[in-house]
């Protein structure tokens, strides 16, 4: 059980990596999977009540790998930190199978209280560099977060989010997959807003240009008949 679950652990990689060359190579190499497989054995001691010995696996793992699982958090299967260095993950997290983590991302709590404080995150989400999902929010089926987002309310499925806060800027709610994350091509809705509001003041623009040609017109022939009905009344020199 235990050597078929790392099978599919490598396998995985293998699939969401385009870098990884052979499955020995990210046997050896692939901090990421070492932090799951640390975890496993931390959450089971955890599990147990075996608290100290379960945060002492933690650290070991932390200090080895760069990433911070706590040992009571919930990975599902074939979840794969993609570098992983700075990743922390809170002890109420849940992560769903199949999703793919990539370096920097928090998965933390907004209270100090002893409760569900983190996050749910369902099967098949990407969340880029160094986001942060904070809170006991949702992230729905197939959901994409955007690299450096702040996420604070629940992601519905299939959504894509970007921003500071989190904002969806695409719906897909049949969206199985989501490892076609392009980053590149994501919406930015501040340049969006921007784009906008030019294309508002070209039109300002344009309107006044027409309303400042239409006074000048009037404003000639107002002069004009003035000029011509001031000669009439002027007495022949």
């Amino acid at each position: 059980m235990f050597l078929d679950r790392i099978k599919e652990d490598i396998k995985s990689a293998m699939a969401k990596d385009p870098a990884a060359k052979t499955g020995v190579e990210v046997f050896l190499c692939y901090p990421g999977l070492h932090a799951i497989w640390y975890h496993r054995i931390a959450h089971w001691l955890y599990n147990r009540k075996l608290y100290l010995l379960a945060r002492m696996v933690s650290q070991a793992s932390r200090f080895l790998t760069g990433i911070e699982i706590h040992p009571g958090a919930t990975l599902g299967k074939r979840v794969f930190i993609d570098h992983g260095m700075g990743i922390v993950i809170g002890e109420t997290a849940e992560v769903g199978d199949d999703t793919l983590l990539y370096k920097g991302v928090v998965l933390g709590g907004t209270s100090l209280e002893k409760k569900k404080r983190h996050p749910t995150v369902g099967k098949n989400v990407v969340i880029g560099s160094n986001a942060c999902v904070l809170g006991p929010v949702t992230i729905g089926d197939g959901a994409r977060i955007g690299s450096g987002s702040v996420v604070v309310k629940d992601v519905p499925a299939g959504a894509t989010v970007v921003g500071i806060p989190g904002k969806v800027v695409e719906k897909d709610s049949k969206r199985k997959l989501a490892l076609d994350f392009e980053h590149g091509n994501l919406p930015d809705p501040i340049a969006d807003v921007v784009k906008i509001m030019l294309k508002m003041q070209h039109e300002l623009e344009e309107r006044l240009k027409v309303i400042e040609k239409d006074h000048s017109i009037k404003a000639k022939s107002i002069f004009h008949d003035y000029e011509e009905k001031a000669a009439e009344e002027l007495p022949d020199q």
